[in-house]
């Protein structure tokens, strides 16, 4: 083989994984973006099912001990999930002439994944998420009990509310999963851990915690 041939073979090797590099780290940053938003939908969920709990143990509608340990637990959450949210959201404050943390939606697009926020779930956190679970499934008891409780329409509509942000809660929580298992089986691959292709981004890591809906709340 002629030194033309050599040069023309390396070339086209070196344009070939030049190729596939860019193309991961294209991929790669993109999945990033998705496990990020995807960590805001779930977080802005959490604040629904939290303010719906607070909302139903405020309404005297559970008996006083039921209520007292809702509202805490859902105090507790409301605190650590508006933090965590503006700290994923907008890690440097909330968007200039905006109210709330990551408002403008704009900001997803400068958002890092370098410190991990958008990644990681704290321990502790889903351990209190996981206690407002276990608080509110043995406030509402069972079927029956719900059924009984849902004869108020007040409670009815309270109940629907609190069913319906548990179910998106769910939705989110899979979603983010989804999104953090296709991250991971792309920095898995061989390539791309030899290349160093992800930079210094954390590894996505998957959010566990018990969101098991009590019976009989639909949504």
């Amino acid at each position: 083989m002629m030194w033309s041939e050599i040069t023309v073979v390396v070339v086209l090797v070196v344009a070939v994984v030049g190729w596939l590099l860019w193309t991961a780290a294209v991929r790669l940053d993109r999945l990033h973006r998705k496990v990020v938003a995807s960590r805001l939908a779930l977080d802005a969920q959490l604040v629904r099912r939290a303010s719906a709990a607070s909302e139903l143990a405020a309404s005297g509608l559970l008996d006083p001990a039921s209520s007292m340990l809702v509202a805490e637990a859902a105090q507790v959450e409301l605190t650590d999930d508006l933090g965590d949210l503006a700290l994923v959201a907008d890690p440097g404050g909330p968007p200039e002439g905006t109210d709330e943390p990551g408002a403008d939606a704009a900001e997803l697009e400068r958002l890092t994944v370098r410190d991990g926020l958008a990644q990681q779930f704290d321990p502790a956190r889903a351990r209190a998420e996981s206690e407002l679970s276990a608080i509110l499934r043995g406030a509402l008891g069972g079927p029956e009990e719900v059924r009984e409780l849902c004869a108020d329409p007040r409670a009815d509509a309270l109940v629907r509310s609190l069913g319906a942000a548990w179910y998106r809660v769910q939705l989110a929580r899979r979603f983010h999963n989804q999104a953090v298992a296709q991250t991971q089986r792309v920095r898995r691959k061989w390539y791309v851990r030899y290349f160093r292709v992800a930079g210094h981004a954390a590894l996505p890591v998957t959010v566990d915690f018990d969101d098991a809906a009590p019976s009989g709340i639909g949504r």
